[in-house]
């Protein structure tokens, strides 16, 4: 059986770190990708993946980043997490162009240059797994959220239109609703327990990883995750 090779484009020190060390906990080789080289080499080192710089706004460096995985893995992922986001927060009279550009940019045209060039390469082969990172903010939106919102609705309209065009071709599609905040380094610890109504990491990052486990006879194409104590 042909080793996963699993890459997270949109990688910072929770969700992302996250998601690379469950699928390194499952023997697959990972490759981390975020706008910033060194802070992604750092987490890299933890479970010895591979870390590589990438704007998933810009074609050419979407293209560059998947021809130095497929350079230095000897062939193109089978798993690829879309988890990168940008926002800007503001009523939209108050919000410029330029600013309300970037964030749909970053939320949305990343996800769709990285989620193309993923199933250019999987479809030949019958098989693979792309995920996508969205929040409330893509199911419905609120005010002073249209920053946020546009490019989340937009990245789980590409993840359904794909799932249908490439489902039937063996290619798992599937958006990832994260309803709530994520517990990271910069929240406080109390007698070592997160706080109750931020998710874990890690327990989101199983999600993902049971996704990719499914079996094609009972797909997934949208989940949501939520603490407990969460309102919806």
């Amino acid at each position: 059986m042909t080793q996963d090779i699993a890459l997270i484009v949109g990688v910072g020190p929770g969700l992302g770190a996250a998601l690379g060390r469950r699928f390194a906990k499952a023997g697959a080789k990972v490759a981390l990708a975020s706008r910033r080289l060194a802070p992604v080499r750092e987490i890299a080192k933890e479970y010895d993946a591979s870390a590589y710089a990438c704007d998933a706004t810009d074609e050419q460096s979407v293209l560059d980043l998947y021809a130095a995985v497929e350079r230095d893995f000897g062939t193109a992922p089978n798993i690829v997490v879309f988890n990168a986001s940008g926002r800007v927060r503001g009523s939209v009279t108050d919000i410029s162009v330029a600013a309300f550009k970037e964030a749909w940019e970053r939320a949305c045209l990343g996800g769709f240059i990285v989620g193309r060039e993923a199933a250019k390469r999987m479809v030949p082969q019958g098989t693979g797994t792309i995920l996508f990172t969205g929040a409330t903010a893509g199911v419905k939106s609120y005010g002073k959220s249209a920053g946020f919102a546009v490019g989340k609705f937009g990245l789980r309209a590409l993840s359904f239109a794909m799932a249908r065009d490439f489902g039937p071709q063996g290619i798992h599609i599937a958006h990832v609703i994260v309803d709530g905040g994520i517990h990271g380094p910069h929240h406080a610890v109390e007698s070592g327990k997160a706080e109750h109504h931020l998710l874990e990491p890690d327990a989101i990052a199983e999600t993902y990883f049971q996704l990719h486990a499914q079996h094609r006879s009972a797909w997934t194409a949208e989940i949501d995750v939520r603490p407990w104590v969460e309102s919806f």
